[in-house]
């Protein structure tokens, strides 16, 4: 509230107040204006000693204000002051946790370079200890080889025993590695032998099934070869028989001659005369009769050579 509406407000609550009802007919209007005067004045005064109140405690207020601005200032000021001072305190904070952490570390680094130097320190000894027991056993020798030096004429130095025995060693190994590739050779041709044994006896068993498979083959036209012959003198000796019987003949003739054209591929035919067909037949069988005997020959042919290889077989040394 400002000082206006206080004002405004005060003089309304003296301005409102009740008069008695007997004595407004009495009441000039000069009274009347002198008592609303009296009661302006009193306003006034009232309006007066409530504005200097309300100065003071405005005036009350300002100086709290400056005080609380004030203090806030100050307040940020501490304020400022201690983040300060916490940042610093931050900040060597972790620079004291870093350089505990570097030394914790270097500690550590320290720690694996005294172990591992200790362990090099104990792999010295052994080395040590091995180099000793293996000078100690060369002493051994070495007197030994004095000793064999005292008992002979052969040698004038120890150098000289060292190198008898490096030549004696290198021959000694020049000797092993040949024998060992003889050995390697000797296994090698044993096993060529054997894998050529094997290659041989295969291949036998090979031309023997073929062998085999021609002369069933064989069997099988000589069968058919009687066959078609005995029917050839069955024709023949019934070529003097009836028309009837002529005619049968001419058929079985056409039959045969297609059955051998089927053989060789060929297309039936029937435009040939009886003769001309007897004479086709005739032919075939001569030739069939010259493979089979081709065959035969080749049969007798491989059987011997067959029986030259095996005796030749025999006959080398194993």
């Amino acid at each position: 509230m400002n000082l206006d509406e206080y004002y405004k407000t005060t003089r309304e609550e003296k301005l409102i107040f009740q008069i008695p009802e007997h004595m407004e007919d009495h009441l000039t209007s000069a009274t009347r204006l002198l008592e609303k005067i009296q009661e302006f004045s009193e306003i006034e005064q009232a309006l007066e000693t409530k504005k200097e109140d309300f100065e003071m405690r405005m005036e009350h207020l300002q100086q709290r204000r400056a005080e609380l601005e004030r203090k806030e200032s100050q307040l940020k000021e501490s304020l400022e002051k201690f983040n300060k001072i916490l940042q610093e305190n931050i900040v060597k904070k972790n620079h004291a946790i870093k350089k505990a952490n570097n030394e914790r570390d270097f500690k550590k680094t320290k720690d694996k370079d005294i172990a591992r130097l200790q362990t090099e320190c104990e792999n010295l000894k052994q080395v040590f200890n091995r180099k000793k027991k293996r000078h100690d056993s060369y002493m051994i020798l070495v007197s030994f080889l004095m000793k064999v030096l005292t008992k002979t004429d052969e040698f004038n130095e120890i150098r000289d025993i060292i190198k008898r025995y490096d030549a004696l060693s290198s021959t000694y190994n020049d000797l092993v590695e040949m024998d060992t590739k003889t050995q390697k050779h000797i296994e090698y041709i044993r096993h060529s032998d054997t894998r050529n044994t094997e290659e041989k006896h295969n291949e036998i068993l090979g031309y023997n099934n073929q062998l085999s498979v021609l002369q069933l083959e064989i069997k099988k036209q000589v069968r058919n070869a009687l066959h078609w012959e005995s029917k050839w003198n069955h024709i023949q000796n019934t070529a003097t028989k009836e028309a009837l019987t002529l005619g049968r003949i001419k058929i079985v003739t056409l039959n045969l001659v297609n059955v051998i054209k089927g053989y060789k591929g060929q297309a039936p035919t029937d435009d040939t005369t009886t003769l001309q067909q007897l004479n086709y037949i005739k032919i075939f069988g001569e030739d069939l009769s010259k493979t089979v005997q081709s065959i035969l020959n080749g049969e007798q042919d491989e059987t011997a050579g067959t029986m030259s290889v095996e005796a030749k077989k025999k006959t080398q040394p194993k």
